[in-house]
């Protein structure tokens, strides 16, 4: 088996658990609208990693029409990845993107659009065998700090974190992760995986789990 067939088995392994009680919880709703790698992310259980009082976060805004994304960009990590549409493998989780575009991101593309109204979902790689991959800092995100996704009609969907959560195997909540926080908002969840690699399930721990909302828009 090549690096990247084990590298990939890893992280399916990692994420396909939670991704799979998410993915049923979705479809169970009917919400189609809507390796041992080279270091892991700080680990917890579902506690928050970063998250101000609420009365320091912007409002929410008017969630946008339907529209495909294309770019996701992360200021505070300097991140700046294409986004693709995914959907479910053959186990039920989010299948996503092969190892050699570990810089790239997937987007659950069955649930909602980013910006649109729903939690639309992002998937990435946190590293592979050798190196660091587009995700590899997301549980340094805090609260308060901006996410933007570029869409294809040509609008750009800008995102306040609300929460930065390392959510345990064990104790896991595809409703509490997932759910919405507040009806009626356009919120974004970025996945990765987070805790440390345990070599005898040969998967992470945990997930990072980072929420946000939309709070504005630009062209």
């Amino acid at each position: 088996m090549s690096d990247r067939e084990r590298s990939s088995g890893r992280f399916l392994t990692g994420l396909a658990w939670t991704v799979l009680l998410l993915g049923l919880w979705l479809w169970g709703r009917e919400v189609t609208d809507v390796r041992h790698g080279t270091s892991a992310p700080a680990t917890g259980d579902m506690a928050a990693v970063g998250r101000p009082p609420d009365a320091g976060l912007p409002p929410a805004v008017k969630p946008l029409g339907r529209a495909l994304p294309q770019r996701i960009d992360i200021p505070g990590l300097g991140v700046q990845a294409p986004v693709v549409a995914r959907g479910l493998d053959a186990e039920g989780g989010v299948d996503p993107p092969p190892f050699d575009q570990a810089g790239v991101v997937g987007w659950y593309a069955a649930g909602a659009e980013p910006g649109a109204r729903g939690t639309a979902l992002l998937v990435g790689h946190v590293d592979t065998e050798t190196r660091p991959a587009v995700f590899y800092k997301l549980s340094t995100l805090e609260a308060g700090e901006t996410v933007r996704v570029v869409r294809d009609d040509g609008s750009i969907a800008e995102f306040t974190v609300d929460a930065v959560e390392v959510v345990q195997r064990e104790r896991f909540d595809a409703r509490q992760a997932y759910g919405p926080r507040q009806p009626d908002r356009a919120e974004l969840r970025l996945i990765t995986c987070g805790g440390t690699f345990d070599r005898v399930s040969r998967s992470y721990t945990a997930n990072v789990v980072v929420s946000a909302y939309l709070t504005g828009t630009g062209v």
